[in-house]
């Protein structure tokens, strides 16, 4: 019995948010230890200052008790008061309702983790998710084109591009980028990627240039190649034929018949590539200092933000399964015998 699209759609946000829960679980599961270690040695860092502080103030030491107590209040403020399964308990609740506090060190200079991940994702958007709208532009009109004519020199041209860009290692392409535009033609300051942050809206697109460029010529060959095999396989199915020997105009063929055809696997690489461009790139945002959730990630490593890990750990994997439930929705909508054949399993 085929299943309403309703429920397909309630089916598969139940199935993600109980697949999102037991990820949020695990991951706070493995970081209470560190969090537990770190926050110690905050917590005897904190006694130390106010015993200091009191000594100044009183001019003689806090007492043994004072001191047992101010190191309590302490202990529960960071939850160390509660059983290792109670603290995983509260991380999990917390990080799943975006409570996610404050860092001990401050990375982008400040200590709260929805300002830290705030600007690192407005950046990432910023150049990846631009870099991709137009890798799917590029690789939409090249695939289309390719198919319409397979075995010509645009097809062939396409598949070896492919082949070579997809092979080039995005870091290693934007150094010599680096190298060339910037070392030898001089057409753009070094400054602007020898600091992490510039100011003003032309620094920050000729910033942003190197990177899209880098970014596009790594994977527009790929989406041209993935496009035009998919797109092939669509006009060879039946009605194309009928739709072509019926005189129907060849643009109507690809861009209405074709196209719309094969739109459900076209659309779940679409939303995959826009959502996962939110994640950044570590290796990428360091050649070219640019600070996005990569970088941001990079330095919470470095620093040791258990606070901030755990926040980009949970914003990878809310992006993940929302863009699989995303994508099973658009599928199922699109293509009707998808939410039949989940009828069939459940």
């Amino acid at each position: 019995m085929a299943m309403g699209f309703g429920k397909y759609v309630a089916y598969r946000i139940v199935n993600a948010v109980i697949i999102l829960f037991l990820a949020v679980l695990l991951m706070s599961a493995l970081f209470t230890k560190l969090a537990t270690i770190q926050y110690t040695a905050q917590v005897d860092s904190d006694v130390q200052m106010w015993v200091q502080s009191y000594f100044k103030a009183h001019h003689r030491a806090p007492t043994q008790e004072q001191i047992l107590s101010y190191k309590a209040q302490l202990m529960h403020q960071y939850g160390l008061d509660k059983s290792y399964w109670g603290r995983t308990w509260m991380y999990t609740v917390d990080t799943l309702l975006f409570r996610w506090g404050n860092s001990i060190p401050p990375v982008f200079g400040t200590h709260s983790v929805v300002k830290q991940i705030e600007g690192a994702l407005a950046r990432t958007i910023l150049l990846f998710t631009t870099a991709q709208v137009i890798i799917i532009l590029i690789g939409l009109a090249l695939g289309v084109k390719s198919a319409q004519i397979p075995g010509s020199l645009l097809d062939r041209t396409i598949s070896i591009l492919a082949m070579l860009t997809t092979s080039l290692p995005m870091w290693w392409l934007g150094m010599l980028m680096i190298l060339l535009f910037v070392v030898y033609l001089g057409w753009l300051p070094i400054t602007l990627y020898s600091q992490v942050a510039v100011s003003g809206w032309v620094n920050i697109l000729k910033k942003m240039s190197l990177p899209v460029l880098t970014i596009v010529t790594v994977s527009f060959g790929g989406w041209s190649w993935i496009i035009r095999n998919i797109m092939i396989g669509t006009m060879q199915e039946d009605f194309i034929m009928v739709a072509r020997a019926k005189g129907v105009p060849e643009r109507k063929v690809i861009y209405g018949h074709a196209l719309k055809a094969a739109a459900p696997p076209i659309v779940t690489m679409i939303i995959f590539a826009m959502l996962g461009s939110m994640n950044g790139a570590i290796i990428t945002e360091i050649v070219f200092n640019w600070p996005g959730m990569g970088r941001l990630y990079w330095e919470a490593l470095g620093l040791n933000a258990v606070r901030t890990m755990m926040a980009l750990n949970y914003m990878f994997a809310f992006l993940f399964v929302f863009s699989m439930v995303l994508a099973d929705i658009l599928y199922g909508y699109l293509d009707p015998r998808v939410r039949v054949g989940a009828a069939a399993r459940s």
